[in-house]
Protein backbone atom coordinates (compact mmCIF):
# COMPACT_ATOMS: atom_id res chain seq x y z
CA UNK A 1 0.00 0.00 0.00
CA UNK A 2 1.87 3.35 -0.97
CA UNK A 3 2.08 5.89 2.04
CA UNK A 4 3.79 8.51 -0.73
CA UNK A 5 0.21 10.36 -1.45
CA UNK A 6 -0.58 13.47 -3.04
CA UNK A 7 -3.68 15.59 -1.15
CA UNK A 8 -4.67 17.04 -4.51
CA UNK A 9 -5.32 15.96 -7.79
CA UNK A 10 -4.93 17.63 -10.87
CA UNK A 11 -6.05 15.36 -13.57
CA UNK A 12 -8.69 13.08 -13.22
CA UNK A 13 -9.51 11.79 -16.99
CA UNK A 14 -13.06 11.07 -15.68
CA UNK A 15 -13.61 13.94 -15.23
CA UNK A 16 -13.09 15.35 -18.64
CA UNK A 17 -15.26 13.77 -21.80
CA UNK A 18 -12.33 13.67 -23.80
CA UNK A 19 -9.92 11.56 -21.35
CA UNK A 20 -13.11 9.38 -20.20
CA UNK A 21 -12.27 6.50 -22.45
CA UNK A 22 -9.36 5.05 -24.34
CA UNK A 23 -7.60 6.35 -25.41
CA UNK A 24 -8.85 9.59 -25.13
CA UNK A 25 -6.10 12.43 -25.93
CA UNK A 26 -5.82 15.86 -25.77
CA UNK A 27 -3.11 18.69 -26.67
CA UNK A 28 -0.87 19.95 -24.31
CA UNK A 29 1.59 22.73 -24.30
CA UNK A 30 5.18 21.84 -23.83
CA UNK A 31 5.58 24.47 -20.47
CA UNK A 32 2.55 21.91 -19.16
CA UNK A 33 4.71 18.58 -20.06
CA UNK A 34 6.41 18.13 -16.61
CA UNK A 35 4.74 19.02 -13.55
CA UNK A 36 6.04 19.32 -9.73
CA UNK A 37 2.99 18.34 -7.44
CA UNK A 38 3.10 17.91 -3.60
CA UNK A 39 4.57 14.92 -3.26
CA UNK A 40 7.66 15.25 -4.95
CA UNK A 41 9.80 15.60 -1.78
CA UNK A 42 8.66 11.78 -0.78
CA UNK A 43 8.28 10.51 -4.56
CA UNK A 44 11.73 11.51 -5.88
CA UNK A 45 13.36 10.15 -2.12
CA UNK A 46 11.74 6.80 -2.86
CA UNK A 47 13.19 7.31 -6.97
CA UNK A 48 16.46 7.92 -5.66
CA UNK A 49 16.41 4.27 -3.45
CA UNK A 50 15.04 2.57 -6.93
CA UNK A 51 17.96 4.18 -8.94
CA UNK A 52 20.62 3.79 -6.28
CA UNK A 53 20.00 0.20 -5.00
CA UNK A 54 17.75 -1.63 -8.18
CA UNK A 55 19.48 0.14 -10.97
CA UNK A 56 18.14 -3.30 -13.23
CA UNK A 57 14.98 -3.30 -12.83
CA UNK A 58 14.58 0.77 -13.26
CA UNK A 59 16.43 1.54 -16.11
CA UNK A 60 17.02 -0.01 -19.23
CA UNK A 61 18.70 1.36 -22.45
CA UNK A 62 19.18 -0.13 -26.02
CA UNK A 63 22.67 1.44 -27.26
CA UNK A 64 21.15 2.11 -30.32
CA UNK A 65 18.53 4.49 -28.77
CA UNK A 66 21.41 6.23 -26.52
CA UNK A 67 21.14 9.43 -29.10
CA UNK A 68 17.44 9.78 -28.21
CA UNK A 69 17.84 9.14 -24.54
CA UNK A 70 21.04 12.42 -24.77
CA UNK A 71 18.16 14.20 -26.70
CA UNK A 72 15.81 13.63 -24.28
CA UNK A 73 17.92 14.36 -21.52
CA UNK A 74 18.66 17.97 -23.25
CA UNK A 75 14.81 18.15 -23.78
CA UNK A 76 13.87 17.75 -20.54
CA UNK A 77 16.12 19.87 -18.70
CA UNK A 78 15.26 22.77 -21.18
CA UNK A 79 11.76 22.11 -19.93
CA UNK A 80 12.04 21.63 -16.28
CA UNK A 81 9.29 23.03 -14.29
CA UNK A 82 9.25 25.91 -11.61
CA UNK A 83 11.71 25.07 -8.53
CA UNK A 84 14.87 24.00 -10.12
CA UNK A 85 18.09 25.90 -10.17
CA UNK A 86 20.18 25.02 -12.48
CA UNK A 87 23.92 24.91 -12.61
CA UNK A 88 26.99 22.82 -12.45
CA UNK A 89 24.34 20.57 -10.38
CA UNK A 90 20.43 21.48 -10.24
CA UNK A 91 18.88 22.08 -7.16
CA UNK A 92 15.47 20.03 -7.47
CA UNK A 93 12.57 21.48 -5.42
CA UNK A 94 12.88 19.50 -2.04
CA UNK A 95 16.21 21.23 -2.11
CA UNK A 96 18.27 18.65 -3.00
CA UNK A 97 21.01 18.53 -5.65
CA UNK A 98 21.74 16.20 -8.92
CA UNK A 99 25.09 16.63 -10.93
CA UNK A 100 23.62 16.71 -14.51
CA UNK A 101 25.28 13.55 -16.71
CA UNK A 102 24.46 13.64 -19.94
CA UNK A 103 26.87 10.35 -20.51
CA UNK A 104 23.89 8.60 -17.88
CA UNK A 105 20.88 10.39 -19.29
CA UNK A 106 18.15 8.17 -17.97
CA UNK A 107 19.33 7.85 -14.67
CA UNK A 108 19.80 11.38 -14.22
CA UNK A 109 16.50 12.08 -15.60
CA UNK A 110 15.17 9.82 -13.26
CA UNK A 111 16.32 11.54 -10.16
CA UNK A 112 14.95 15.33 -11.43
CA UNK A 113 11.61 14.53 -12.46
CA UNK A 114 8.68 12.31 -10.96
CA UNK A 115 7.64 11.61 -14.33
CA UNK A 116 8.56 7.91 -15.29
CA UNK A 117 9.75 8.46 -18.97
CA UNK A 118 9.95 5.33 -21.33
CA UNK A 119 11.20 6.04 -25.46
CA UNK A 120 9.29 4.24 -28.50
CA UNK A 121 11.03 3.57 -31.44
CA UNK A 122 8.94 2.78 -34.47
CA UNK A 123 9.46 -0.82 -35.83
CA UNK A 124 7.46 -3.45 -37.83
CA UNK A 125 5.20 -4.13 -35.58
CA UNK A 126 4.55 -1.03 -33.73
CA UNK A 127 6.71 1.21 -31.53
CA UNK A 128 8.99 -0.63 -29.66
CA UNK A 129 10.50 0.01 -25.79
CA UNK A 130 13.79 0.49 -26.05
CA UNK A 131 14.95 2.71 -22.99
CA UNK A 132 13.17 4.17 -19.78
CA UNK A 133 13.51 4.90 -16.17
CA UNK A 134 10.27 3.10 -14.93
CA UNK A 135 10.32 3.74 -10.80
CA UNK A 136 6.15 3.38 -10.36
CA UNK A 137 5.19 0.50 -13.01
CA UNK A 138 1.51 -0.16 -12.04
CA UNK A 139 1.74 -3.80 -12.29
CA UNK A 140 4.41 -4.43 -15.02
CA UNK A 141 8.49 -4.76 -15.05
CA UNK A 142 10.35 -3.41 -17.15
CA UNK A 143 12.62 -6.47 -17.75
CA UNK A 144 9.62 -8.26 -19.66
CA UNK A 145 8.48 -5.73 -21.15
CA UNK A 146 11.86 -4.23 -22.98
CA UNK A 147 11.85 -4.75 -26.81
CA UNK A 148 7.78 -5.15 -27.07
CA UNK A 149 6.23 -3.39 -29.02
CA UNK A 150 2.89 -1.56 -27.74
CA UNK A 151 0.61 -4.42 -28.01
CA UNK A 152 3.06 -6.72 -26.15
CA UNK A 153 3.39 -4.66 -23.35
CA UNK A 154 -0.25 -4.09 -21.95
CA UNK A 155 -0.58 -8.30 -22.73
CA UNK A 156 -2.68 -9.20 -20.61
CA UNK A 157 -4.49 -5.79 -20.21
CA UNK A 158 -8.19 -6.75 -21.14
CA UNK A 159 -9.20 -3.34 -22.31
CA UNK A 160 -6.09 -3.08 -24.19
CA UNK A 161 -7.97 -4.70 -27.39
CA UNK A 162 -6.34 -4.92 -30.67
CA UNK A 163 -8.96 -1.79 -31.71
CA UNK A 164 -7.80 0.37 -29.16
CA UNK A 165 -3.85 -1.17 -29.84
CA UNK A 166 -4.18 0.30 -33.28
CA UNK A 167 -5.86 3.64 -32.47
CA UNK A 168 -3.27 4.10 -29.89
CA UNK A 169 -0.46 3.33 -32.86
CA UNK A 170 -2.39 5.47 -35.02
CA UNK A 171 -1.27 8.16 -32.48
CA UNK A 172 2.19 7.26 -31.65
CA UNK A 173 2.73 7.81 -35.53
CA UNK A 174 1.05 10.94 -36.04
CA UNK A 175 2.46 13.00 -32.74
CA UNK A 176 4.42 15.89 -34.24
CA UNK A 177 7.46 17.72 -32.41
CA UNK A 178 6.51 21.06 -29.67
CA UNK A 179 2.53 19.66 -29.89
CA UNK A 180 2.55 16.32 -27.32
CA UNK A 181 -0.69 14.66 -26.98
CA UNK A 182 -1.72 13.96 -22.93
CA UNK A 183 -4.46 10.81 -21.66
CA UNK A 184 -4.95 9.59 -18.38
CA UNK A 185 -5.52 6.05 -16.71
CA UNK A 186 -7.59 5.66 -13.71
CA UNK A 187 -8.39 2.85 -11.13
CA UNK A 188 -9.06 1.91 -7.57
CA UNK A 189 -5.82 0.53 -5.73
CA UNK A 190 -4.10 -0.66 -2.69
CA UNK A 191 -0.69 -1.37 -4.56
CA UNK A 192 2.71 0.35 -3.50
CA UNK A 193 3.60 2.95 -5.68
CA UNK A 194 6.16 0.79 -7.19
CA UNK A 195 4.36 -2.48 -8.05
CA UNK A 196 6.26 -4.85 -10.52
CA UNK A 197 4.16 -7.69 -11.08
CA UNK A 198 5.38 -10.26 -14.13
CA UNK A 199 2.45 -12.05 -16.38
CA UNK A 200 2.40 -14.77 -14.49
CA UNK A 201 1.37 -13.28 -11.47
CA UNK A 202 -1.53 -11.80 -12.98
CA UNK A 203 -3.63 -8.39 -11.62
CA UNK A 204 -6.31 -9.67 -9.61
CA UNK A 205 -7.16 -7.13 -6.84
CA UNK A 206 -7.08 -8.71 -3.65
CA UNK A 207 -8.32 -6.83 -0.12
CA UNK A 208 -9.78 -3.29 0.17
CA UNK A 209 -8.93 -0.88 -2.34
CA UNK A 210 -8.51 2.61 -0.95
CA UNK A 211 -7.15 4.67 -2.77
CA UNK A 212 -6.94 5.93 -6.68
CA UNK A 213 -4.29 5.87 -8.69
CA UNK A 214 -4.35 7.85 -11.73
CA UNK A 215 -1.47 7.99 -14.89
CA UNK A 216 -1.01 11.19 -16.79
CA UNK A 217 0.20 10.26 -19.53
CA UNK A 218 1.52 12.03 -22.18
CA UNK A 219 3.15 11.48 -25.88
CA UNK A 220 6.19 13.45 -26.86
CA UNK A 221 8.31 13.34 -30.13
CA UNK A 222 11.44 14.04 -30.42
CA UNK A 223 12.46 16.50 -32.93
CA UNK A 224 15.54 15.07 -34.43
CA UNK A 225 15.71 11.33 -33.76
CA UNK A 226 12.13 11.07 -34.46
CA UNK A 227 11.44 9.09 -31.35
CA UNK A 228 8.97 9.36 -29.16
CA UNK A 229 8.71 9.76 -25.77
CA UNK A 230 5.92 7.92 -23.24
CA UNK A 231 5.61 10.37 -20.22
CA UNK A 232 4.14 8.60 -17.02
CA UNK A 233 3.16 11.09 -13.72
CA UNK A 234 1.68 8.85 -11.12
CA UNK A 235 -0.77 10.47 -8.79
CA UNK A 236 -1.90 7.90 -5.57
CA UNK A 237 -5.12 9.72 -4.02
CA UNK A 238 -7.63 9.14 -1.41
CA UNK A 239 -10.83 9.52 -2.17
CA UNK A 240 -11.48 12.29 0.38
CA UNK A 241 -8.40 14.24 -1.54
CA UNK A 242 -10.68 14.62 -4.81
CA UNK A 243 -12.83 17.74 -5.80
CA UNK A 244 -15.89 18.41 -5.51
CA UNK A 245 -16.26 18.34 -8.94
CA UNK A 246 -13.89 15.36 -9.63
CA UNK A 247 -15.99 12.87 -7.19
CA UNK A 248 -19.58 13.79 -8.68
CA UNK A 249 -17.77 12.61 -11.91
CA UNK A 250 -16.17 9.59 -10.23
CA UNK A 251 -19.44 8.20 -8.92
CA UNK A 252 -21.32 9.27 -12.46
CA UNK A 253 -18.55 7.71 -14.28
CA UNK A 254 -16.86 4.56 -12.08
CA UNK A 255 -13.14 4.16 -12.69
CA UNK A 256 -12.26 0.02 -12.59
CA UNK A 257 -10.86 -2.33 -9.79
CA UNK A 258 -7.21 -3.19 -9.92
CA UNK A 259 -4.10 -4.19 -7.53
Amino acid sequence: MSQIRQTRLSFAPWADPRTRRLPGVVPVGMADWLEVDDAYAGQMALRDDLIARHPGRVLALDETARPAAEELFDLVLAHLPAGFTQGATIRRPDGLSVTPDRARPLETLGRLVQEDLCLMREGPQGHVLVGAVLCFPAGWTLTEKFGRAMMGIHRPVAKYTEDIGARVQRLMDGVQPGRPLMRGTAHHSNAALHNPRTEAMGHTPGGDLPFIRVERQVLLRLPVTRLVCFSIHTYVVAPEALSPEQAAALAEFPIRQAA
